[in-house]
Order: structure tokens, then sequence, then C-alpha cells
């Protein structure tokens, strides 16, 4: 059954403007995002048919083109809008963070590094800047890798906080293979990093690891 055949208060799109998009289902909101669905599918049922596909919300943010596409009705299209709103989001939590002359929230940095490496199918390591007030002044793909390897140079992370005028930096980088908890070598560079960005008197707040929807933070766990 068409979504145009529902009662109007079972519509997504009239429940969303009437209740606000927190009352939504995922499969709802994605709806909402669709339109319209395919031949014997609402968009409801599409929406479903890809949340089970892809298993969880991150899960179909992270796909790509190819993956996305073998879901009958949805094409590059429909991939190039959920990655604009993807991006649009991304850059939405990024002026927040600027604008915000307290940036102290773990859980706000967790939520924009989720948006921005959780997704990438290779190893990204970004540093984000910050200022005296712990306000947001930059945030930059520093180095990227291959699925299990990247190299970071201290000297090159050094020289950005410099340019920045950073006070003190966030480091953290993504484990695509699914696991958050830091390697040894993750541990190593993180001391080898704090110590070089000591030496121009630059603080390490902490050093995040982003896998999925998990997030490790070394200072939550005493090591910074």
């Amino acid at each position: 059954m068409a979504i145009t055949d529902w009662p109007l208060d079972q519509r997504p799109r009239e429940r969303l403007i009437r209740l606000g998009p927190e009352a939504l289902s995922d499969a709802e909101l994605l709806a909402v995002f669709l339109r319209v669905g395919v031949a014997g599918k609402s968009a409801v049922d599409l929406a479903r048919d890809m949340t089970r596909h892809f298993g969880s919300l991150n899960g179909l943010f992270s796909s790509t083109l190819s993956d996305f596409s073998a879901i009958h009705g949805l094409g590059p299209a429909k991939f190039a809008q959920l990655q604009a709103v993807l991006e649009l989001s991304r850059r939405a939590l990024s002026e927040t963070m600027r604008d915000d002359r307290s940036f102290n929230s773990a859980d706000t940095v967790k939520q924009y590094l989720r948006l921005l490496i959780s997704h990438k199918p290779y190893e990204s390591f970004v540093v984000l800047f910050l200022d005296v007030r712990n306000c947001l002044i930059a945030s930059d793909e520093m180095f990227k890798g291959t699925l299990t390897h990247t190299s970071v140079y201290p000297r090159e992370v050094v020289k950005a906080a410099l340019a920045h005028n950073a006070a003190s930096v966030i480091l953290a980088h993504n484990h695509p293979s699914g696991n958050s908890v830091p390697s040894q070598a993750d541990h190593q560079l993180t001391k080898v990093l704090k110590q070089a960005l000591e030496l121009v008197d630059v603080r390490t707040l902490d050093h995040f690891v982003v896998a999925g929807p998990s997030v490790y933070s070394f200072a939550e766990h005493g090591y910074l």
C-alpha cells in the first residue's frame, strides 16, 4: 500500500511535522528522506529493506555507491542526496563546536568524529585544533593510509598546531576493522605526539579511536 493511501495521521511526513522527528522510527525517517518507494513497496518498506540490509544506520551511512545501489530502488541520485545530508550534518556540528565558547563536551566530539571518520574505508588520522577557550579552530585530516596502517609524522602535527596557533589539540583516528580498542602502536603514537606537542606548549586533551558507533577515549581510560 502506498503511503498516500495511509490515514493522514500515520504518514511519516505528517507525523514528523506534528510530533517532531524524534517521534519517528529509523525506517520512518528514512522514508521521509526517500519520499517515494518502488513498485509494490512503500517508502517505509524500502527504508526497512535498507536498515535490514546494512544492519544499522552507521552501516548505511558508510556504504559505498555499489553497496547502496544493490538495493532495488536506490541508485546514484539517492546516494548523492544521502552524502549531502551527511556532509551538512558534519558541517553543522563543526559550526556548533566552533561557536561553543566552552568546548568541553566529550559527547559532542564523539558525535562529530563518528560522522567525520567512522564511515571511511581507510585509516584516517585527524587533529582538532583548539584555542585557549577550547573552541575549535580547525579540523584537519593529517594522514590517511590503508585499511590497517597509516603513517603519522609528529613533525607535521606540530607544524600544523603552530600554523593554527592552537593552545591544545584532540587527536583521533578510525579503525575500519570495527574494533575501537587501541593497539600498542596507538598508545606509543599518543605518547610520542603528546611529548612533541609539549615542546611547543600545546596540550593534548584526548585521543579518540572511532570504530563505527563505538568511540574509545584515551582520557576517559586514564591514559592522558
